[in-house]
């Protein structure tokens, strides 16, 4: 419990309250300044020191506050408005300072760009300057505080910016910025607020992510939401004068009589109050008042100047030897130039690829890497989502300025004087061009290091000089520094700096010395082609990149004689030269925003320096140096050591013997001679002999192959020692035992066939394992044990060979992932657990797509979905974008099936122990941790190689920080990536992990011959293709996995005999039996393994007693209640009808999920015959009326928060508000966000409007709503949906199926449509007219709706106003067609138009 003391200051000298403000805050920030270098300094904390506002928080229980603090007790005590904000500690450990509000804000999200952010705040700080301080400012600085919260960073500079004299809402509208662009109110209405953006956009860089902001400096009290909206916000009036916002409804007790108005905030939109007037501002107005303050507008069309697009080169420069020369000396390979670079210019997208990244870590392998592939981009999961790039595009841009970033404290035409880039992808002409612009001055800085006395400190030596180089150039008034490796002839020995290095060096230096806002940095390189590379250098400093060599290869490739004669026999789609290189530049772009999104990132300007990776195998003097503040949990190289590897590239220009073709180092493909693969053929090949013949001296031989292996991943570095002498093998516990913790991983039927799908399932069964049924639902055929096989064949399962009777193919791990493909109520019942997937190894941060080749007659049946059409599965984002919204799908798992486990799948990074810990707070099952090296489908090579951690690292961060939380026994730990064998899962086991999974080696084992083209539908031993002919070719048998894990095993069981211990109970979690190998690795001796070795305790339960612990319960809950009633026990025994009314809270959340799935484990989805009609009054709270069934008529009079409908796949669903309203129901939110998220069926009537993302993923739904939020219909593959209303932006983005029906009634929403794939008409079929018609009178039957009322009164003035939206899937229904006829034999023909 901390000391706390309540302070009272007087203020002699100062007579207006902003100068008593800012005399307070200079004092505050003296004390801050004082105290930190105090050993306690950490510990005080000043909650407010303000004449205005007063702040009240601690690490209390919401209940307790006003009990803790006596003043909030006292009648006397009074104020115009409070801000209250509970929050649950994930990203950070909690402490009291962290507590909510901060001085100015609450804020319910988190800042993605933080990193980024604080190095800009440091940059500012020599060049803010305002006449209100007088001269003060160097009393207030720093500015940021990298130990706080990114809440506290954030609070810190709206402060600055209030304080200095801003309103509150403009330091928002400066600080979060909306999604202007495009924006199709904004640009018709209201230009200026664009402008005011456009201004700002090129001062402060946005601090983008997740956010719901509230504020107050004591005169205005407001509210705003994130460019994304992903964060719930609703609001309401009364009529006695009190404006309420909140994160849910239902929080206060309400009249409803007396509310006047009902709304939520959508993306980016703002609502203010001013105290003293007691005037409500709405979003526009707000912004409007705002912006017109000073003529922005003005000030960017006299000193604003955007780059124009310069024409590409049409020729090479350089001969073909010397741009062979190039290509080796900066570290090219033939697979950089053939898989990357061409096929990015032929076809204008980033190349894909599949099965995992089995190769060594940069630093541990044996061939030359360059810089770049030491970094790992981090990843957005639970804490923030990912965002879209593809389908929600609208919010993101790859915008950038260059140029001096004016002081932001003074507002002036000035500022505005820089060079806008719409992309930060460069050609040579547009280098050029701002080579010459008079006002940037640039200067170019050549990067190369001198070795003629020696390797020895040069490069260290080089970047000091270049940073001094730098320094001067911008002290001299450069407003761009152009760092460049291009060079007339390339001297053997001058090799070039490691251009990551360089930019990283000099942004470092420059923030340091303050003059990092004064210049731009650009990159002239020619180290620079995959999209990860750009990445990298815009992270650590770069504006723009110019990559002259992969352009100039680009155009090689074009006109080289094989390219030309490909193209000329149609063997390949023809494009120009300038083509070639747009498409290269395309590709790039389109894999920043991918990159930009995987960490929910949505602006380049607030990614550039924003450090968003984490680093592999550097040392500290280099990460100090060019990359400071970014991790590197485990040291590695020195620069000298550095410097040897970039000569190892650069010497291959020059030696007489090189080759005349570029080498090929097998980083991305298996070759022989190239770099090493985990998975290769040798390794297959031994395996197979081994599983088949049922020998165990063939896996011997298997064992010693791995055992010989070259280093290839972390725990390759680290081997057992014991304290105690070896026992029999005879006393250890038995394989059947182990086996009982394996699992295999999650592989989607779709991505694997059916055969291996079923075989890997019925191994699983039979040891005692887990099998995952990965994305895609399950058929309920395979939850049945099978009685009729005879000879190893069944009838049930005729595809399947060596079958036993009792053999069953269910998966008893269910997985629902992003698409929710197949989750209905009975696959949820079915399941022993229920694994939510976050992220995936191969791939985190990223949705999927399953190609419509794939999508077979029968995939499409377990999906809900037509076959041909693509599947696409968002990234993770819609119901899992915070911790809290987890913690609700895992409420609503457990509500729908109490029996299930549920575990929750990560991928290793740092940082990963703090998001478990909130998971497990959350009340999972089990965490699942994947290492970067997992198996996928398809991915794109970039993310295959370049994100994710390995998961020793990630399992022994999970594994401490959960013990240091006293969190441990609540979870089990799993791991998988990359097992091989018993060495494996021993050493999982001594890092903490309870539960081991093998993916790809499982896939080995039945039959795999790792030809790694599964992306392409053409496996050649049918294991991961959907085509009859191959599937056909599958040879694997269950008894093959079945023999392949008791070997694993069997080698366990020897090596616990062999340390002398009799279970793996007794070695889970001892490190100390880790040692480091004797072994040197080629590049460095300066690994630094202590992270992995350290130990931070036991866990008071044995391993054993973890895993056998009853599922968490989600404690007493409404409908255990109503399932007690025996008139609906005995309605669903008997399948009667039923009528009840009950009254809700919105601390009743998932109702109805838990009904739901006693009536589908009894009946499944559609065989119960029987009626319950239940009637709810009240606010409900979240996942309101959540996989409902069949024979459920659900009805709520009141309102509801977000997630409605969630998963329900029948019955019937009715939201109205009560009789007696104050408000105009069409035009009240009583819904929230993401409603009917992978519904697949059932009716929805809903009078009123609903929040963002509504219907998202909605398979086969129908469902009437009177307005809705951005996003509308995202990602639908069937159903149909009616609007009688307003809808927001990016309608039908990613719908794919089904249809939809708005009302557009003031000609406003086509530039509101999203067009990539649906097309939009007038109803005109007939069948389409009776459909929307016979939904509308439904939904004024049971809802009283008056706007539909006057629809159907004046039929034939709105129906022309209806748009239909027709994704190509549903073009020749009769819905859509008007030209449909139907023959007498009931047969539909198309007639011929």
């Amino acid at each position: 419990m901390p000391n706390i003391q309540q302070v009272f200051v007087r203020v002699v000298k100062e007579d207006s309250i902003a100068d008593v403000e800012r005399e307070l805050y200079i004092c505050r920030k003296l004390i801050e300044k004082a105290a930190s270098s105090a050993s306690w300094g950490e510990d005080l904390y000043i909650c407010s020191l303000s004449n205005q506002t007063i702040v009240y928080k601690g690490m209390l229980r919401s209940e307790v506050l006003g009990l803790f603090y006596l003043d909030l007790q006292k009648d006397l005590y009074r104020s115009p408005f409070a801000i209250y904000h509970r929050r649950y500690s994930t990203n950070t450990s909690p402490r009291w300072p962290l507590a909510q509000p901060m001085r100015f804000l609450g804020h319910n999200g988190e800042i993605n760009t933080i990193q980024g952010n604080l190095n800009w705040m440091q940059s500012r700080e020599t060049s803010l300057k305002s006449p209100v301080w007088r001269g003060r400012e160097n009393e207030i600085r720093p500015f940021g505080n990298p130990k706080a919260s990114d809440s506290a960073n954030l609070d810190s500079a709206a402060e600055l910016l209030i304080r200095s004299g801003r309103a509150p809402e403009e330091a928002l509208m400066i600080l979060v910025p909306e999604a202007y662009k495009n924006h199709p109110t904004l640009m018709i209405k209201y230009p200026e607020v664009v402008e005011f953006y456009e201004y700002y956009k090129g001062q402060m860089e946005t601090w983008d992510g997740p956010a719901l902001l509230l504020f107050s400096d004591g005169k205005t009290v407001g509210a705003c939401l994130d460019r994304n909206g992903l964060r719930p916000a609703r609001y309401w009036k009364t009529s006695d004068n009190v404006v309420y916002v909140a994160s849910e409804v239902g929080v206060l007790p309400m009249d409803e009589s007396k509310v006047t108005m009902k709304g939520r905030l959508g993306p980016g939109m703002m609502i203010t109050v001013d105290l003293s007037s007691g005037q409500v501002y709405e979003n526009t107005e707000v912004k409007k008042r705002v912006a017109l303050s000073n003529p922005y507008g003005k000030w960017i069309t006299e000193n604003m100047r955007t780059l124009k697009p310069v024409n590409f080169l049409s020729a090479t420069m350089m001969e073909n030897e010397s741009i062979l020369r190039h290509q080796q000396a900066f570290g090219y390979s033939s697979e950089d130039v053939q898989m990357v670079i061409e096929s990015m210019a032929a076809q204008g997208k980033e190349p894909t690829f599949c099965m995992g990244d089995d190769a060594p870590l940069a630093v541990l392998s044996q061939k030359s890497h360059m810089l770049y592939d030491y970094f790992k981009q981090r990843f957005a999961q639970v804490t923030n989502p990912a965002i879209d790039p593809l389908r929600e595009g609208l919010v993101m841009s790859l915008e950038v300025n260059l140029g001096k970033r004016g002081n932001i404290l003074e507002v002036g035409p000035e500022n505005a004087s820089q060079v806008s880039l719409s992309s930060p992808v460069l050609n040579e002409g547009q280098l050029e061009a701002l080579l010459k612009d008079p006002i940037l001055k640039a200067q170019v800085l050549p990067t190369f290091f001198d070795i003629r006395k020696g390797v020895e400190g040069s490069l260290q030596r080089t970047l000091n000089r270049l940073c001094e180089a730098a320094d001067e150039a911008v002290r001299n008034g450069a407003q761009l520094l152009v760092l460049s490796d291009r060079a007339d002839e390339l001297e053997p020995t001058r090799p070039a700096v490691p251009i990551l290095l360089a930019v990283g060096a000099v942004h470092q230096h420059l923030i340091e010395n303050g003059l990092r806002m004064s210049a731009s940095i650009v990159a002239d390189t020619a180290q620079c082609f995959s999209t990860h590379q750009f990445a990298c250098l815009i992270g650590y400093g770069a504006s723009a990149v110019c990559p002259y060599l992969a352009l100039e290869t680009c155009r090689q490739w074009r006109l080289s004689n094989k390219t030309v004669n490909l193209m000329r026999n149609g063997k390949m789609p023809t494009v120009t030269i300038e083509q070639a290189q747009k498409n290269f530049v395309k590709a790039v772009q389109a894999g920043l925003l991918k990159i930009l999104s995987k960490m929910g990132i949505s602006l380049l300007s607030s990614y550039c320096g924003a450090q968003i990776f984490e680093i592999y195998g550097l040392g500290k003097d280099i990460v100090d140096l060019a990359f400071c503040g970014s991790v590197s949990k485990m040291g590695g190289l020195t620069f000298d050591e550095l410097a040897r590897e970039t000569l190892s590239f650069w010497v291959k220009a020059f030696s007489e013997d090189t080759a005349k073709r570029l080498e090929n180092f097998g980083f991305i493909q298996f070759r022989p001679g190239g770099e090493y693969h985990g998975n290769n053929p040798e390794m297959s090949k031994l395996l197979h002999k081994a599983v088949r013949q049922k020998s165990m001296s063939a896996f011997s031989v298997y064992q010693q192959h791995l055992a010989n292996r070259p280093v290839n991943v972390l725990r390759d570095l680290l081997e057992f020692r014991s304290d105690r002498a070896a026992i029999p093998v005879g006393k250890v516990e038995p394989a059947t035992s182990i086996v009982e913790r394996f699992c295999t991983g999650g592989m989607s039927l779709g991505a694997i066939s059916r055969e291996t799908h079923e075989a890997i399932a019925i191994a699983m069964n039979r040891l005692g394992g887990k099998s995952n049924s990965g994305e895609g639902g399950e058929d309920p055929i395979r939850w049945s044990p099978l009685t009729d096989v005879v000879d190893g064949y069944s009838p049930t399962l005729p595809h399947l060979k060596g079958l036993q009777n009792g053999d069953t193919a269910t998966s008893a791990i269910k997985q629902v992932a992003s698409g929710r493909f197949g989750v209905t109520p009975t696959f949820l019942v079915n399941a022993d657990q229920l694994e939510i997937k976050i992220a995936q190894g191969a791939k985190p941060g990223e949705g999927g797509q399953l190609p419509g080749t794939k999508v077979s007659a029968y995939i499409a049946r377990l999906r809900n979905s037509k076959p041909g059409v693509p599947l696409i599965s968002p990234p993770p984002h819609h119901d899992i974008y915070s911790i809290e919204d987890l913690a609700q799908l895992i409420f609503d798992l457990h509500q729908v099936n109490p029996n299930a486990k549920v575990s929750v799948k990560l991928v290793a990074e740092a940082g990963i122990g703090t998001v478990a810990s909130g998971v497990a707070k959350g009340n999972a099952d089990i965490i699942q941790i994947s290492g970067h090296d997992g198996g996928t489908g398809a991915s794109p090579i970039s993310s295959i190689k370049h994100a994710g951690g390995p998961w020793e690292l990630g399992l022994t961060e999970t594994h401490q920080t959960l013990i240091e939380n006293g969190l441990r026994e609540r979870v089990v730990l799993r791991v998988d990536g990359g097992f091989k064998s018993g060495v494996d899962v021993m050493m999982a086991a001594a890092m903490g992990a309870d539960e081991y999974g093998f993916g790809s080696i499982a896939m080995i084992a039945t039959g795999c011959v790792m030809a790694r083209i599964c992306h392409t539908n053409n496996c050649p031993v049918g294991v991961a293709s959907q085509r009859e002919e191959l599937r056909a070719r599958f040879p694997g048998v269950p008894g093959d996995l079945v023999n392949y894990f008791l070997y694993v095993a069997e080698e366990v069981r020897g090596m616990l005999a062999q340390l002398g211990y009799e279970k793996l109970d007794d070695v889970i979690g001892r490190t100390d039996l880790l040692k480091p190998r004797d072994i040197s690795l080629v590049k460095t001796q300066h690994l630094d393994l202590s992270y992995l070795l350290s130990n931070a305790g036991m866990p008071k339960w044995s391993s054993t007693e973890i895993r056998k612990q009853v599922v968490h319960t989600n404690g007493p809950v409404l409908d255990d209640v109503i399932l007690a009633d025996p008139e609906i026990s005995d309605a669903i025994e008997n399948e009667k009808v039923i009528h009840k009314t009950l009254q809700i809270y919105n601390v009743d959340r998932a109702v109805c999920g838990r009904i739901a799935g006693v009536v589908a484990k009894r009946y499944g989805d559609t065989g119960f015959a029987g009626q319950l009609n239940i009637t709810f009054t009240g606010s409900a709270g979240q996942s309101f009326a959540c996989f409902l069934t069949p024979g459920m008529n659900i009805r709520l009079v009141g309102e509801a928060n977000d997630y409605v409908g969630k998963g329900m796949a029948g019955g019937e669903l009715v939201v109205t508000p009560v009789d007696e309203t104050g408000f105009c129901p069409e035009e009240a939110t009583i819904v929230g966000n993401t409603c009917l998220y992978g519904a697949t069926g059932g009716q929805v009537f809903v009078r009123g409007k609903a929040g963002e993302r509504f219907a998202v993923r909605n398979s086969l739904a129908q469902a009437v709503v009177e307005g809705t939020g951005d996003h509308c219909c995202e990602y639908m593959t069937g159903g149909c949906v009616v609007v009688l209303g307003k809808v927001g932006r990016n309608v039908a983005a990613g719908m794919t199926g089904g249809l939809a029906y708005i009302l557009d009634d003031d000609d406003t929403l086509i530039p509101k449509v999203n067009k990539e794939i649906v097309k939009i008409q007038r109803v005109t079929a007939p069948v389409g007219q009776m459909q929307l018609k016979s939904l509308i009178e439904a939904h004024v039957e049971k809802t009283g709706s008056t706007k539909g009322a006057k629809i159907l009164q004046e039929w034939d003035k709105y129906l022309p106003l209806f748009w239909q939206f027709v994704p190509p899937s549903e073009e020749d229904t009769p819905e859509a067609c008007a030209e449909y006829q139907t023959t007498d034999a009931d047969q539909v023909t198309l007639q011929s138009a």
